[in-house]
């Protein structure tokens, strides 16, 4: 059937070029109906819009997923030992690699009683594997040596262990009941000692609380320094304040704030006087406006004698 095609309005001049036959009319299509959502998909479109349900959707539920399974498959005795037996082997397969062999141990900076203790303290037979060495556990037990102020572990190329110790230096002798401890500037016990003529280099303290005073006894030898070739050693009252221990059995009592310019004042008394070569028990300098001398018996007989015979002298 031929298509219907429209006829011009109004007939065609003479001479005018033939006009195209229009085209065909096309028909319509119908307008595209709209479907209007049930409840539940809206309900499940906003749900899903909710941030807490997608990352359960996302990511929650695979992992329930995964562990559930895994549960499962691990619930079985015989599985587990088996995984159990397997990682050992890998791990001990691991561990005895040559690489990760210690075969040597290198002490430096330690004096030969360190030394016999570092290697005392170790707690594996060499060779053994560096992970059977708990290097924190022995590096925590050496400095527990109170020769040791401080240690670093080091492990070299080659299968050595490399212990680097610094020891404390002994500055000063504290006699106690149980002894003489040689301590360090700041009071740390280093080591003990039997004789004194061991140590005839380092000063003499004693008394209770002598040790956590050593600075200041420090200080106070410094500043007696001329007059150390008479001094014995210092000595703690009350863990408060130091007395100055001279050659027969005299005394120098220094007060408990400012003791080194109580020193300074009895070295100028010394230097203005000759103080020190007297005959006297004690010289007391707590009181920084009046210090006082005790002589001893035999002086003060001699004293008293020379002050009545003045004074008999002055009446005639």
């Amino acid at each position: 059937m031929r298509p219907l095609i429209a006829e011009p309005r109004y007939p065609q001049a003479p001479g005018a070029a033939p006009q195209k036959p229009a085209q065909a009319l096309k028909p319509q299509k119908a307008p595209r109906r709209t479907v209007a959502p049930t409840r539940l998909a809206f309900r499940l479109e906003r749900l899903w819009l909710t941030p807490v349900v997608r990352i359960i959707t996302r990511v929650g539920v695979p992992v329930f997923c995964v562990t559930l399974g895994l549960g499962l498959w691990l619930g079985d005795g015989d599985r587990r030992a088996d995984l159990i037996e397997r990682y050992q082997d890998l791990r001990t397969q691991i561990e005895n690699r040559p690489e990760f062999q210690l075969s040597a141990l290198a002490i430096e900076g330690a004096s030969p009683e360190v030394e016999a203790a570092v290697q005392a303290l170790l707690p594996v037979h060499l060779p053994a594997s560096r992970f059977a060495l708990d290097l924190d556990g022995y590096r925590a037990a050496i400095l527990r040596l109170d020769a040791v102020k401080t240690v670093a572990l080091v492990v070299q190329p080659g299968g050595t262990l490399s212990v680097r110790v610094t020891e404390r230096e002994p500055v000063i002798l504290w006699r106690t009941a149980l002894g003489l401890q040689m301590l360090d500037e700041s009071g740390h016990r280093t080591a003990s000692l039997k004789r004194r003529d061991a140590r005839p280099d380092l000063p003499l303290i004693a008394g209770e609380g002598a040790d956590k005073a050593v600075p200041e006894a420090l200080a106070i030898l410094a500043a007696a320094k001329p007059i150390l070739p008479r001094a014995r050693g210092l000595i703690r009252i009350g863990e408060r304040r130091w007395d100055i221990i001279l050659d027969n059995d005299r005394r120098i009592m220094l007060p408990e704030n400012d003791p080194v310019q109580a020193i300074d004042r009895a070295l100028a008394l010394n230097a203005a006087e000759d103080l020190l070569s007297r005959d006297f028990t004690r010289l007391d300098l707590r009181n920084a406006t009046r210090p006082t001398i005790r002589l001893s018996v035999p002086a003060l007989v001699a004293f008293q004698q020379a002050a009545a015979q003045t004074t008999a002298e002055a009446s005639q």
